[in-house]
């Protein structure tokens, strides 16, 4: 045995050791497992149905994914989540009365028109400015 290779075995037996008790720490909890199923088993009934927006492949799929990513602990469902990206999506615009018209639109101030199924949702807001 090759003594220069005994602290590379030790780190790679060490590394291993953590990443298998982290991934079992990541794990989702019996209670969750289970709510995870039955919204796996809604998710399903809708893609049957053809009441999805999507093709019933991709609406399988992406139940399939989400019942894994839940099992995993993965799925991340944090109230209030999808409205703090929503407003990260502003972040973009430069411009101060930009942003604020953007972090508007998402707070639902002015009118939307469309659908998902439709092809897409357009929000609206009218900022008056007077005239110089």
């Amino acid at each position: 045995m090759n003594i220069s290779n005994m602290p590379f075995r030790h780190f790679a037996s060490a590394l291993v050791a953590t990443l298998v008790l982290a991934s079992g720490a990541m794990a989702a909890t019996p209670s969750a497992v289970a709510e995870a199923q039955a919204r796996y088993r809604e998710d399903m009934k809708v893609c049957n149905s053809g009441q999805s927006n999507q093709d019933q492949a991709t609406c399988r799929r992406e139940a399939g994914s989400a019942l894994a990513e839940a099992k995993r602990g993965a799925l991340n469902d944090v109230p209030g989540q999808y409205h703090q990206n929503a407003l990260q999506r502003c972040v973009v615009h430069k411009d101060d009365e930009d942003r604020r018209a953007c972090e508007a639109r998402v707070n639902g101030q002015g009118t939307s028109e469309g659908s998902v199924a439709a092809g897409g949702v357009l929000y609206q807001s009218v900022t008056v400015t007077p005239a110089k």
